[in-house]
């Protein structure tokens, strides 16, 4: 955490409460104007760091990227760009807030940081429909996010059905023609919401069929997976069955707002009002950036712009207040562009394989290690489009080095290893598997806690 050495030690100059577009863009802007802004990115309330960008396939219409990038890596860009400046991050969610004194006070399970100035950046989370069977089928067929749960081999050739009427929607059904034999848009209306590029995209493409005035009653299967969903037509209020393998949500979001209740003024839907054309909240010097703050735009583009917004109007407040404690640049961090991997052969992976090194990747290792080792194997399924697996792999890999010759970590890529990931039962990533003695004793989809995975580890050491 960023000091200093005068009576005000330990109070930041900017808190970033939150990260995507909005977040790491005011976190660049605070960082340049030597301010070292202190962010809590987030862990598990409201989505993953990054923000909804990371459960994003194609961005086509961000500048600069002519040529398109996916969501997770434009995130990934962004954060790096921020610790190259002087941010400082920490994967964490603030747990409390004061704005009642000054300095304000944000809290997490772990620290209190105290800060002359906040931007709130929390975004928002998709909605669920909340139907009898969610639950049940939740990651067994069910999935909010199809770019992480998309390639899973239980959906390659099978029917599909997404639910929704917007962009996101549109851009889900689109991207999973990629794996899905069909895919069945279901749309509660007449029409659609999604811009006309996106809704020609829909229309154009043979892979998809669209259900107008249709809503979802239900959804069926046996105990180990959906087997398809109930529908209803609202015009003539016939009921029928649509037989599918995978139903992705794109509904819609809930501002992430809960924790700023009574703390600050919130409008009739939850998200924070700001002044006319502005980010200001009604507390000086608490800034809202983002979708938390946005209901009408909800772009990359234009979060990225409220960002900038609130870091500069922050530095201003500071500097007019005679609150600003600057951290000079002394060098710049050296960033690259993370390595594209690509599938070995048998014969190559089993020329460097090594039976007491801690890190493998590829079903050779897999193989030779469930038969041979006596110690835990933790197999870490992922996608290369999975924003979650880009979250957990920097955090998980650090768990590992504390156990260094303890235990065995074999990384799979479920595109370019499918039956792996078949025969392994693997429905969505990050799905991490633990082995000892040729037995499954532990399975943790998601992004966990780094305790979650050391209480695993110690248990079958």
């Amino acid at each position: 955490m960023a000091t200093v050495t005068t009576e005000n030690s330990a109070i930041e100059n900017v808190v970033i409460i939150g990260s995507g577009p909005a977040g790491y863009t005011a976190a660049i802007y605070a960082a340049r104007a030597n301010l070292k802004p202190f962010i809590f990115e987030g862990f598990q309330a409201g989505g993953l760091p990054g923000g909804q960008l990371m459960t994003t396939t194609e961005v086509e219409n961000f500048p600069g990227f002519p040529e398109g990038i996916t969501g997770p890596m434009l995130m990934t860009r962004m954060k790096e760009q921020a610790i190259r400046w002087g941010a400082e991050l920490v994967m964490e969610d603030v747990a409390e807030v004061d704005f009642s004194q000054r300095p304000f006070v944000i809290k997490s399970e772990s620290r209190e940081v105290k800060a002359h100035s906040v931007i709130i950046a929390t975004g928002a989370t998709a909605k669920r429909l909340g139907l009898a069977g969610e639950h049940q089928f939740w990651s067994r067929g069910i999935s909010a996010c199809a770019i992480c749960d998309g390639a899973t081999p239980i959906f390659r050739s099978a029917e599909l059905a997404v639910v929704g009427g917007g962009d996101s929607a549109a851009e889900e059904a689109v991207y999973l023609t990629k794996y899905g034999s069909h895919v069945h848009l279901l749309v509660r209306s007449e029409k659609m919401r999604a811009s006309k590029a996106m809704q020609d995209r829909v229309l154009q493409n043979d892979k998809i069929t669209v259900h107008w005035n249709t809503d979802i009653l239900d959804v069926f299967g046996e105990a180990d997976h959906m087997k398809g969903v109930k529908l209803k037509d609202r015009g003539t209020g016939a009921e029928s069955e649509l037989h599918v393998k995978g139903l992705f949500y794109a509904i819609g979001h809930t501002p992430n707002t809960s924790l700023f209740k009574g703390q600050i003024d919130l409008d009739e839907v939850g998200y924070i009002a700001t002044q006319q054309g502005s980010v200001e909240t009604n507390i000086e010097g608490v800034y809202a950036a983002g979708d938390v703050q946005d209901h009408e735009y909800r772009q990359a583009i234009t979060a990225a712009g409220t960002g900038c917004m609130a870091a500069m109007l922050a530095e201003r407040y500071l500097s007019a207040n005679g609150l600003v404690q600057e951290f000079h640049q002394t060098k710049e961090a050296e960033t690259r562009p993370a390595d594209v991997p690509t599938k070995k052969t048998e014969d190559e992976q089993s020329g460097e394989f090594d039976p007491t090194a801690t890190r493998h990747s590829g079903g050779y290792a897999l193989r030779k290690l469930y038969h041979e080792s006596d110690r835990p194997i933790l197999v870490f399924y992922s996608s290369p489009q999975c924003g979650p697996c880009h979250t957990l792999k920097p955090m998980f890999s650090k768990v590992i080095d504390e156990y260094d010759g303890k235990v065995h970590y074999i990384s799979i890529d479920i595109e370019q290893d499918p039956d792996i990931a078949e025969s392994a039962g693997i429905v969505g990533t990050p799905t991490i598997q633990v082995f000892k003695h040729k037995d499954k004793v532990a399975e943790l989809k998601g992004v966990k806690q780094k305790s979650q995975y050391r209480e695993v580890i110690e248990a079958n050491l």
